[in-house]
């Protein structure tokens, strides 16, 4: 008998040899039927794995990301089986799990068309109903690579000569198909209950612009049919947001041809900008911070000496002035440590909170640009700490205090996600140790949940990401804190202690918004592009009835103006049907009516955007009502 140690604690004993799946089964028969792979010992694996001795077992199900992961990264397979069931002389690239799905890249004469998914998707529900069994096997490297020489298979082969000399190859099968794969997957095909193919792009191989384009093709799989349709109904909601169609239709931002990447944001967009810079600033100066500002070009010398040559060179711009060689600032954190260097600290001044609202450059190819959500140039408002080793943990509990006012004036809710140090990283394990652990330590006594991403963290110290919902359910990373004990000591930064000797500070970098560019985008699309009062390029739009009209419109136009309310009249000689279905598709928050009875009475008659007519009211009153609404920053977030 064997003993196996569950992730609750509790040792159950049973024969030696079963496989995972058998003693998942043993335990529970839910648990059986819902486990999809295992961490033995807290290594992935099959469920169809034999465990020979004891052990610390961990099933994971749909419910787990890496549950997910096998899931769909079996899917990827089923896809590639049915290709190349329905296709000659197809050659196969790379097929793994990615976020909330899965994609194949294939090397095919036939060119793929929309119409092509359903008949693959058709293919691939043919091989789920025949429940394959997925069995993983190894082979020496030589054998492989002569296998998928025999298959044709020329991309597999390169990625195995890739491989270290001796190691055994993983590779899995299913029914006539193999694939050179290092797992895990699900026991059989008939587990993927609920799948869909997407949509079709162009994709090099190993990300090198010099090979030949590829077919990528991208799906979904779920474990029940109610899930995918749930998740279908979300994608077909989040193309009427995109961002891109609505900066488009509610003329906020282009991206121009003569400058890729490079966002253009019209009169309505900087409106958006302006009150998130302007509530920026107010918020920064009520937690002690004080703003600076730093050059854009920088000299060379200084990315040498910060470790951004070393690690961040390919994305960065450069130019010569006067012979010497400088760079486009691709973060502020340089500048802002020139800011600190220039004037002489006491341990009294500490902490120090300076905020910028910097504008970076980073090289970004092509492929990857996506309206203002990855761009080449972008405002991030960074902000650095410097402070005594004793005010870490209170810094960082400050700091997320911050972040949870910001947030929480969008309606946006987080989760929080601590990553740690990377194989390529600055400093000592025992710095890694101390940083990491501050992180740790704030999180917990905020009683805060959050996930570790093993190696994830920046290359000059460990990081807490914020992951926001949108009103749909989407998540995005936006906000940051990385502590940093490199920097300080690559810029011999110091202050005088309370003993008189010079001592090295601690930094800390952050940024609430992350980009100012992203960050509109993502209230775009949580928006749907009806934006809360405060931030709505126009609040009001008046709307006379007909020409004898525009008098008292442009009368009380005024007088909403002097209120500090952004306010139009749209006095064209048009239908008021008309106009009012025009303000709608522009998503004015109010739209007021005005004609004989509203001069008479000296009112206006009310709709507001989402909820219709509001009725008669008067003019001091709606005005009061507009302005409780700015003041603060409500949310009105409506069905759109």
């Amino acid at each position: 008998m064997i003993k196996i140690t569950l992730k609750d604690g509790i040792v159950k004993e049973f024969e030696k040899g079963l496989t995972l799946s058998e003693i998942a089964s043993n335990i529970s028969r839910s648990l059986g039927k819902n486990a999809l792979v295992a961490k033995v010992n807290d290594n992935l694996t099959d469920l169809t794995t034999h465990i020979e001795e004891d052990c610390n077992v961990e099933f994971l199900t749909f419910e787990d990301e890496e549950g997910k992961d096998a899931f769909r990264h079996t899917s990827s397979h089923i896809l590639a089986q049915a290709v190349k069931r329905l296709y000659h002389n197809v050659k196969l690239g790379i097929g793994p799990a990615i976020a909330n799905g899965f994609y194949y890249d294939f090397d095919c004469n036939h060119k793929f068309v929309p119409e092509d998914l359903v008949k693959i998707e058709a293919e691939m529900n043919r091989i789920v109903k025949e429940d394959l069994s997925i069995e993983r096997f190894v082979m020496p490297r030589k054998e492989a690579i002569a296998m998928f020489g025999e298959m044709g298979e020329t991309y597999k082969q390169e990625l195995i000569s890739l491989l270290p000399q001796d190691a055994e190859i993983s590779l899995y099968k299913q029914g006539e198909f193999v694939d050179l794969c290092a797992g895990p997957h699900l026991p059989s095909t008939g587990k993927i209950r609920a799948l869909k193919l997407q949509s079709i792009a162009g994709a090099y191989f190993r990300g090198d612009e010099n090979r030949k384009m590829l077919q990528r093709i991208y799906g979904t799989s779920f474990e029940k049919k109610s899930e995918l349709e749930a998740y279908l109904t979300m994608l077909e909601e989040a193309a009427k947001r995109d961002h891109r169609k609505l900066g488009r239709e509610l003329n906020l931002f282009s991206i121009q041809e003569d400058g890729p990447g490079f966002p253009f944001f019209h009169p309505n967009g900087m409106v958006i900008r302006n009150e998130l810079e302007n509530y920026w600033r107010q918020i920064h100066r009520q937690y002690g911070y004080k703003e600076i500002k730093t050059p854009i070009i920088l000299n060379q010398r200084l990315w040498q000496q910060s470790g951004h040559w070393e690690h961040y060179r390919n994305n960065m711009y450069f130019t010569k002035i006067d012979t010497e060689g400088f760079a486009v600032k691709p973060m502020n954190c340089p500048g802002g440590i020139l800011v600190y260097k220039a004037d002489y600290h006491s341990y009294r001044d500490l902490p120090l909170r300076t905020c910028e609202l910097g504008q970076v450059h980073r090289h970004e190819i092509s492929g990857v640009l996506h309206g203002l959500m990855r761009v080449r140039s972008f405002t991030q408002d960074d902000a650095h700490i410097f402070m005594l080793p004793s005010q870490i943990k209170s810094e960082i509990k400050n700091v997320i205090h911050l972040f949870n006012e910001v947030y929480n004036v969008f309606g946006l809710s987080y989760h929080a996600e601590l990553s740690t140090k990377p194989d390529k990283a600055m400093g000592t394990d025992e710095i890694w140790d101390i940083t990491t652990n501050a992180l740790k330590e704030a999180l917990e006594e905020l009683k805060m949940p959050y996930k570790i991403n093993p190696g994830d963290g920046a290359f000059y110290g460990p990081k807490i990401d914020f992951h926001l919902k949108d009103s749909i359910g989407r998540t995005w990373q936006c906000g940051t804190i990385q502590l940093d004990m490199m920097l300080p000591e690559k810029f011999d930064l110091n202050y005088v202690g309370e003993d008189g000797q010079r001592h090295r500070p601690v930094m800390l970098h952050r940024v609430v918004y992350g980009s100012i560019e992203r960050f509109i985008g993502i209230l775009i699309e949580h928006y749907a592009g009806a934006f809360p009062v405060w931030l709505a390029p126009v609040q009001v739009k008046i709307l006379p009835v007909s020409s004898r009209h525009v008098e008292y419109a442009e009368k009380i136009a005024s007088e909403i103006f002097d209120k500090d309310i952004r306010v139009e009249v749209d006095s064209r000689n048009e239908k008021i049907g008309y106009k009012i279905r025009e303000g709608q598709l522009a998503k004015i928050p109010y739209m007021l009516v005005v004609g004989e009875k509203e001069i008479e009475e000296n009112g206006v008659s009310v709709r507001r955007f989402g909820q219709g007519d509001l009725g008669f009211m008067g003019l001091n009153e709606f005005i009061d009502r507009v302005r409780e609404e700015i003041n603060t920053k409500a949310q009105n977030l409506v069905k759109v």
